[in-house]
């Protein structure tokens, strides 16, 4: 059930047996979500911590005018809100964008790894590190890049992150997100967003077409988008 979590980890580090035993234990409850429903709402206090087996989820915040921004994307092998188990009280969302498939650890399993495991503690740990990272580019994309570059970014990381979970085929990827969606994520308007696909699109550098994102041109999209994957970590190592 948690192969994406393997592998996800295993970009890292290698996991022992015992530890993949281990991670297989401690997700002991799996429910499925529709789209557009809460797997974690603002303001609760989470016992367990959501691990996405499949599908595409977010982390949003609502501002005070109901206009919503997107903070974070997940897909399949992400601890999702690994670190409420320390935070306790969520101070944003968590929503399902597609149909979701989502694992629950108990935050007593996570807290007896910690004390028990110092290795699989270091990766999960690594973990919430690299959602750290993923915000920084985050935030380095929505102040200093051109909104084509921001968004052929966050296409060069969506591939590199599906990948290692093998949720890609050749240089395609499912991607479930509406418009609106997509729009959310960068900070922009839908007709802006339309505007900011076009170039993409006309210069060869990927399609967009029935949920499914192609990219035609690796190369020239990594160069336009300045993309350096270092701060997704997926090199296997001794943590």
């Amino acid at each position: 059930m948690i192969e994406s979590l393997l592998l996800n980890l295993s970009n890292r580090d290698i996991l022992t047996n015992a530890e993949q035993t281990t991670l297989r234990q401690i997700v002991t409850r799996d429910r499925f979500f529709l789209v557009d429903e809460d797997i974690v709402s603002e303001g609760s206090r989470p016992t367990q911590s959501a691990v996405l087996l499949e599908g595409f989820a977010a982390r949003y915040k609502f501002m005070a005018d109901g206009t919503r921004q997107i903070t974070a994307l997940h897909v399949a092998g992400d601890f999702m809100d690994l670190h409420a188990f320390l935070l306790k009280t969520m101070d944003h969302g968590i929503i399902a964008l597609s149909a979701c498939h989502v694992g629950f650890a108990d935050h007593t399993y996570l807290k007896d790894i910690t004390e028990t495991q110092p290795h699989l503690s270091r990766l999960l740990w690594l973990d919430t590190l690299i959602d750290g990272a993923i915000h920084r580019e985050w935030i380095v994309a929505m102040g200093r890049r051109s909104k084509k570059a921001h968004l052929a970014h966050l296409v060069c990381e969506l591939y590199v992150r599906l990948k290692a979970v093998k949720k890609t085929v050749d240089f395609s990827f499912h991607f479930p997100l509406t418009q609106v969606e997509l729009a959310d994520v960068l900070g922009i308007s839908v007709v802006h967003l339309n505007k900011t696909l076009q170039p993409l699109r006309r210069d060869g550098l990927l399609t967009w077409v029935n949920q499914t994102i192609t990219i035609l041109d690796w190369p020239r999209l990594t160069a336009l988008a300045q993309f350096d994957p270092t701060y997704l970590s997926q090199m296997v190592e001794s943590r």
